[in-house]
């Protein structure tokens, strides 16, 4: 094996050549030679059963962390192949939020099959943290945290650190409890390093605490962390008695599922918005994800055929008017689905809410404005510049149908803008998810109204 291989770049088909030779030691070699996010990322190219055969050939504890970075259906598949002994001891190696995670996708027969098999402390840990809801701060959270004592000078909380350190996830902050575990303060172990040793943690620590709740969103939870710079956020319960701890690692996992659910619901895609394989997803799964909205869209948008076919007179006299509409519905769809996005997103960083939707609306016609100045006269300047006068009937002149395209465009640009801006709006204000209303459900009622705006506007100012 190529002992100058780069880490972080892993080739799984190298890794699937050792185990079709069967040669333990270059599998091995190969398991050892990389960082565990790349070994997890080859390993997820293989079928479970040869992914297991590799993870055997490493340690415990790196196996451990290797297993969690696999995608979740591969954790699955893997786990269906492992006895009772080798599941419960895989599952005691990884961190308590993580096996948690698993033993939840995991059927209940299987999940109740393997816990006798686990220690009782670790037992008693995956009930107390199945108990909360999922979606909630408390179903992301660990128990893996160190917590100190008011009374605790500098020197004997190090003391204390250093002894906890092998089975806690993170150390960086320990966190101060009063009376009945209540949360009182936090301190960093830099904090603890340059204090002299005789000083009291109660003297050192800081009393104001982010923290959340264990029912609250799990996703404003991971907001926390990203707004505070925090590498891990306390969870407390309604007495103010601290259950765990949020790393910033799983509040990545949390905010990176939140944009692949928000993402997906944009384009229409229903379904669980796992973050998995897109190579390890059935075909079948992907059909179902989208059929539902495709269908429904186009049978609405059958009205926009419906809209063209009352208006084909006027399209039979003036035929110019039919080279410009897919420019119209273009034009309607690009700078909706543009308000859409822009207000989903604030909606999702809580930097508006449904109350300000006057301000929104008002904010997003005055960029509808100003694109449809610029547009307006574009596309004036394209029909005169382009478009030949023959093309026009004798009754009509060149410049009035450029000024009528104009004028149309111009309307359906603002129409367009506020309609992107107010659904999402409305969505949230109506509790619902404003990303099930955006781009395709959007472009869809675009596309209508665009086709009646613009054959009105010719039936007013050129009297079809």
């Amino acid at each position: 094996m190529d002992s100058d291989r780069d880490p972080t770049t892993l080739a799984p088909e190298e890794l699937r050549g050792y185990l079709e030779q069967a040669d333990p030691k270059d599998i091995q070699a190969f398991c050892e030679s990389g960082h565990t996010a790349a070994l997890a990322e080859a390993l997820s190219a293989l079928e479970a059963d040869q992914a297991w055969e590799a993870l055997k050939r490493v340690p415990p504890t790196p196996r451990a962390e290797i297993f969690c970075r696999l995608d979740e259906s591969l954790q699955v598949d893997i786990t269906e192949k492992l006895s009772r002994g080798d599941l419960a001891r895989l599952l005691s190696d990884m961190p308590a939020d993580d096996r948690v995670d698993l033993l939840r996708r995991l059927p209940e027969e299987e999940s109740e099959r393997v816990l006798p098999a686990m220690a009782q402390a670790e037992r008693e840990d995956v009930r107390r943290l199945s108990s909360y809801a999922e979606g909630t701060a408390g179903s992301i959270m660990t128990s893996e945290y160190v917590t100190l004592r008011p009374e605790l000078t500098a020197e004997e909380a190090i003391a204390r650190l250093r002894r906890e350190a092998p089975n806690k996830e993170t150390i960086y902050h320990a966190y101060i409890l009063g009376e009945d575990r209540r949360l009182v303060g936090v301190i960093s172990l830099k904090d603890l390093i340059v204090a002299r040793a005789s000083e009291r943690v109660g003297d050192l620590m800081h009393r104001e605490v982010i923290r959340a709740r264990a029912t609250d969103d799990q996703e404003a939870a991971a907001r926390m962390l990203q707004r505070y710079d925090l590498l891990a956020l306390p969870v407390v319960d309604e007495r103010e008695a601290i259950v765990g701890i949020i790393t910033h690692d799983d509040a990545i996992d949390v905010i990176t599922q939140e944009n692949t659910e928000d993402f997906e619901k944009l384009m229409a895609i229903t379904g669980a918005h796992e973050t998995g394989h897109y190579l390890r997803t059935p075909a079948w799964v992907h059909f179902r994800n989208r059929v539902g909205w495709v269908v429904s869209l186009a049978v609405v948008g059958l009205l926009s055929g419906t809209i063209i076919q009352r208006y084909e007179s006027s399209l039979e006299r003036l035929l110019i008017l039919a080279l410009f509409m897919p420019m119209l519905a273009d034009t309607g769809g690009n700078t909706g689905s543009q308000a859409a996005t822009v207000v989903v997103r604030a909606l999702a960083l809580g930097q508006v809410k449904a109350r300000d939707i006057f301000r929104v609306l008002f904010k997003e016609a005055g960029v509808a404005l100003m694109l449809c100045g610029i547009l307006g006269l574009t596309s004036f300047g394209r029909v005169m510049l382009l478009s030949r006068a023959e093309q026009v009937p004798e009754e009509f002149t060149l410049w009035m149908v450029g000024l009528t395209i104009a004028v149309a465009l111009s309307l359906q640009v603002v129409s367009a803008t506020l309609l992107g801006a107010l659904l999402p709006m409305l969505a949230a204000r109506l509790k619902l998810d404003p990303a099930l209303v955006a781009s395709p459900a959007l472009t869809t009622a675009v596309d209508i109204t665009g086709l009646l705006i613009y054959f009105n506007t010719a039936r007013v100012m050129l009297g079809l």
